[in-house]
């Protein structure tokens, strides 16, 4: 190490030149409880009968091969995600400070009657909803526009 870098061997944190360290991210073993340590407060652990709606690997694939797309053409800029008990919301936002744009909403309670995806806008309005997450997302897509010369 370097006259810059320290290491205090007590502590987790690394010193860096100029009053910068680093913290490692906080890790928690099966059955303990959430520490404050280092001041980070966190939220309460989800009790472990609570069922807590989610999407998979595939679904998120493609959700976020749409979402790369509109930001490649500037069109989005942030997401965020969220698991509660009877959906999952994927929400789509222009600036991070706006309200969402859309929301890619998941409702199992609906999977039989009229599909358990939704892609919502902004006004609260359903733009779309099926039984295919692939097709659902296909109202998210602009068409392409032809310009002529």
């Amino acid at each position: 190490m370097s006259e810059t870098e320290t290491s205090e061997p007590s502590s987790d944190r690394f010193r860096l030149g100029g009053g910068a360290a680093i913290v490692p991210f906080p890790s928690r073993r099966k059955g303990e409880e959430p520490s404050e340590a280092h001041g980070h407060q966190s939220s309460p652990p989800v009790p472990r009968g609570a069922n807590v709606v989610s999407f998979d690997a595939r679904e998120l694939r493609e959700i976020l091969n749409v979402y790369g797309r509109m930001v490649a053409l500037g069109e989005w800029r942030d997401y965020a995600l969220d698991f509660m008990k009877d959906r999952a919301v994927f929400s789509v936002f222009r600036r991070t400070s706006e309200v969402p744009l859309y929301r890619i909403e998941k409702d199992p309670r609906l999977a039989r009657r009229q599909g358990a995806y939704s892609v919502v806008s902004a006004s609260g309005r359903i733009l779309k909803r099926g039984h295919d997450l692939a097709r659902v997302l296909q109202v998210l897509d602009k068409p392409v526009r032809l310009v002529a010369r």
